[in-house]
């Protein structure tokens, strides 16, 4: 499959596309900068200037089998990775933005990550624990230890934070196919968003607090698949006047981590062709 890198300008309504590859890409983050995005591609970190697009190689030492789970903290000086290189499962390390060697910080394996609070100092995450059997929604606070704000209701995942913080939006199927639910960032008060025959997955908020973003499966999806025809949806962030806005073949790779310009006029992703 052919990858195409993408923005789709909100005012205008229009993407284009920024660069397009025969190598597999996924999960485009943006620089708190603005000027560029952060992917991942064959177990390695990439760096896509938004001036002179290209590849450009980010060094993150042992750490050499990433997954599509990553981001830039919000002063934009550490990148936080997903790598599963040491054998025991995927595991949370932190690098230098400019790249270096990575720092562990999850306490045991296997943890993704998916969010940043808008301060920078709480990680939010999904794990299992115990028989490994189960995931659910952790927040760690740098330098602290980890807390469970999901409880084995069903497979929970895809948390991100809020533009004030205060609250921490996920997917979960506990009560049949996976939807967008919303809690209090402390784990109290889950609600799910709205209800719909779509296998809904990964919201992101924007930085401004005015949209949320998912990617919506075929009904009957089971995980969140790639290669699949999808679409890109926006609502309030109460989930209200929900709409599609893109279709293409996406899935897995297409949105998994935060992707949404510093100004809220943009957000990134990745679509596939044959």
């Amino acid at each position: 499959m052919r990858s195409f890198l993408e923005i789709y300008d909100l005012a205008s309504a229009t993407s284009r596309v920024i660069l397009q590859t025969e190598r597999h890409i996924e999960a485009p983050n943006w620089d708190p900068s603005g000027k560029t995005l952060l992917v991942n591609a064959e177990g390695r970190l990439f760096r896509v200037p938004l001036d002179a697009p290209a590849m450009l190689p980010v060094e993150t030492g042992v750490a050499v089998k990433l997954n599509n789970d990553h981001g830039i903290s919000p002063d934009g000086r550490q990148i936080v990775i997903s790598s599963h290189h040491e054998g025991q499962g995927s595991q949370i390390y932190m690098v230098p933005a400019s790249g270096g060697d990575p720092i562990k910080i999850s306490p045991d394996a296997p943890s993704w990550w998916h969010g940043w609070s808008p301060d920078g100092t709480t990680l939010t995450y999904v794990a299992a624990r115990g028989e490994k059997t189960v995931i659910d929604v952790y927040t760690l606070a740098l330098g602290g230890v980890e807390t469970r704000l999901t409880q084995g209701e069903g497979h929970c995942d895809g948390p991100d934070y809020s533009a004030d913080g205060r609250q921490i939006y996920y997917n979960c199927d506990r009560d049949g196919h996976a939807q967008i639910w919303v809690m209090a960032a402390d784990g109290t008060g889950q609600r799910k968003l709205f209800a719909d025959h779509y296998v809904n997955w990964f919201p992101h908020p924007s930085p401004d607090g005015l949209h949320l973003l998912y990617l919506a499966y075929p009904p009957g999806t089971l995980g969140h698949p790639a290669n699949l025809p999808v679409a890109l949806c926006l609502c309030d962030p109460k989930g209200q006047d929900r709409r599609r806005i893109l279709e293409f073949t996406g899935g897995q790779g297409t949105i998994n981590v935060p992707n949404w310009a510093p100004d809220s006029h943009a957000f990134a992703y990745v679509r596939y062709e044959p």
